[in-house]
């Protein structure tokens, strides 16, 4: 019975958030990244071509492609334009339904999202039994961060769930390294065929395997001396086969590797022209370059209220204190001191906290500030970190864990559906995100289709400016609106709506249609709508 009840407890975690996560790809039109995933998905499958986002590895944009594949959508023969204007071509000018296409798309990644709770379990359950397991999956499944990312068709949830796969397994293989190794591998391969931003763990999680094997040593013979080979094989191994995940993962879009570098290719220097020695497709250390180009960018960045050039180095975990729910923080803080106090937990530390700490530390370190989507594994590792609090002995530890729990269901389910632009009731809640941050964490253009219902349904007839920061295509959702920057603002009247993110980068002309404008109604908490005489 208690396996029963354990069984529909987690049953029903995920299919709430499986509710949540499908109601919201069914209802945000596409975000800035996901046309160019999509388009890139019907390029693999009608051309075998590796040529349009060559800064992304292909694995994320075949797992995409598996939904998008019973679209019937078929790229123009004569289309040679570029990535963003293939997302356009393949959403709104092929003739199929956008919504549908772009749903489709979403699904794989949904489907994948719900089954990286199945691990987020396992390893919870693994540190400290079923209901250890269940406190873990219910934070997962809570997250406001994890449904939203894990509702699109873009690349960070995957990224970040096969890395948490890679470690669980590096940790099973404590015990029986012969059958986990090479899945742990097959796993790390997987993630960073996925997204260049995981090469930084892959040191990380081979260096585990080696603690996992010397620890299988000293279980059989204490007294035994680590004998080498060993060892090398534990590292050599798993690294042999990630790199035929990835090597695998690009001979399945074209398996001739037929590819030509793109123009203007960014040089490496230094350091950084050792990742030209990694034995991966020429494909991917081409990506690296291009990713490399991008860091040496200087890009701007918003928070609270504050818009800069540069990166600071605060932003990632100021972001995560906004937009992530209190009752959340307080048990990873929790967890994280429990892990090192309880004995039978601490083992698990360097293979919970360790690709954490490495992997934050690469964000932070990052030139782009554009949201919390770069940290989407902490949400992942520190949900199986506080599932040790059960392991306490105490009443008041179980019941404070059990509230907490509550505290953060409670705050995931009043934002619904609108996740993206979530934010914890410390920081005003959902309606205040776009105050304090911008880009991904709050507006990413997912409203577009929502504010075309709100000026149809509230606003029929009225003359219309628009300032929309996204990859949608207004005219395909029935709105009607001129560009306000292109003419003076005294000639601006009638509604205005501005994505939050514009609002947020405003320069002075924007600034100045703002100045003499009266906020009347809001879209999504993403998108403002405001009314000048």
């Amino acid at each position: 019975m208690r396996r029963w009840a354990f069984a529909l407890v987690g049953f029903a975690l995920l299919a709430q958030m499986a509710f949540a996560m499908v109601t919201t790809a069914r209802e945000q039109t596409p975000t800035i990244d996901e046309p160019v995933y999509v388009g890139t998905a019907v390029v693999y499958l009608d051309r075998h071509s590796l040529r349009y986002n060559p800064e992304h590895p292909p694995l994320g944009k075949l797992i995409i492609a598996a939904g998008v594949a019973f679209a019937g959508v078929h790229l123009d023969p004569a289309f040679a334009g570029d990535e963003t204007q293939l997302g356009r071509q393949v959403l709104y000018e092929s003739g199929a339904d956008p919504g549908h296409v772009l749903l489709l798309g979403r699904l794989p990644m949904i489907v994948l999202t719900l089954l990286f709770g199945l691990v987020v379990f396992a390893f919870a359950r693994d540190l400290a039994g079923p209901v250890g397991g269940l406190l873990a999956l219910a934070l997962y499944a809570f997250s406001p961060d994890l449904i939203a990312y894990g509702s699109l068709a873009t690349l960070d949830v995957p990224m970040a769930g096969f890395l948490l796969t890679a470690a669980w397994l590096v940790w099973r293989a404590r015990r029986r390294p012969v059958r986990y190794l090479p899945l742990a591998g097959l796993a790390l391969g997987a993630a960073v065929a996925t997204k260049m931003s995981a090469l930084p763990a892959v040191p990380v999680v081979l260096l585990l395997a080696a603690w996992s094997v010397w620890r299988f040593q000293r279980t059989r013979d204490p007294d035994a001396k680590p004998r080498v080979l060993p060892l090398l094989a534990a590292v050599l191994g798993p690294a042999v086969l990630a790199v035929a995940v990835v090597w695998a993962a690009y001979l399945a879009v074209d398996p001739s590797l037929r590819w030509q570098a793109p123009p203007g290719l960014p040089a490496l220097h230094g350091l950084r022209s050792l990742a030209d020695w990694l034995p991966l497709p020429r494909p991917y250390l081409d990506g690296m370059h291009l990713q490399f180009g991008f860091e040496d960018q200087v890009w701007s960045g918003f928070l609270f209220g504050r818009l800069y050039f540069g990166a600071l180095w605060y932003y990632l975990p100021a972001a995560i204190l906004v937009k992530t729910p209190l009752g959340t923080l307080a048990l990873w803080l929790a967890g994280i001191v429990v892990l090192f106090a309880v004995p039978r937990l601490r083992p698990a530390a360097p293979y919970l906290l360790i690709p954490s700490a490495v992997l934050l530390a690469a964000a932070m370190t990052g030139s782009r500030d554009f949201g919390v989507r770069y940290t989407v594994f902490l949400p992942m590792f520190l949900a199986v970190v506080a599932a040790g609090l059960v392991l306490l002995r105490r009443r008041w530890a179980h019941v404070t864990a059990a509230a907490l729990v509550v505290v953060t269901a409670v705050s995931s389910l009043l934002t619904f559906p609108y996740y993206l632009p979530y934010s914890n009731e410390a920081f005003g809640g959902t309606a205040e995100t776009h105050l304090r941050l911008h880009d991904s964490n709050v507006d990413w253009g997912q409203d577009l289709g929502r504010l075309a219902d709100r000026l149809h349904e509230h606003y029929p007839g009225e003359r219309v400016w628009l300032v929309y920061k996204g990859a949608g295509v207004p005219g395909a959702y029935g709105i009607e609106a001129a560009d306000p920057l292109r003419v003076p603002p005294e000639q601006v009247h009638g509604l205005l709506a501005v994505s939050d993110s514009s609002v947020a980068k405003a320069d002075a002309h924007l600034k100045a249609l703002l100045a003499g404008s009266t906020p009347v109604d809001d879209v999504g908490h993403s998108i403002t709508i405001y009314r000048r005489p």
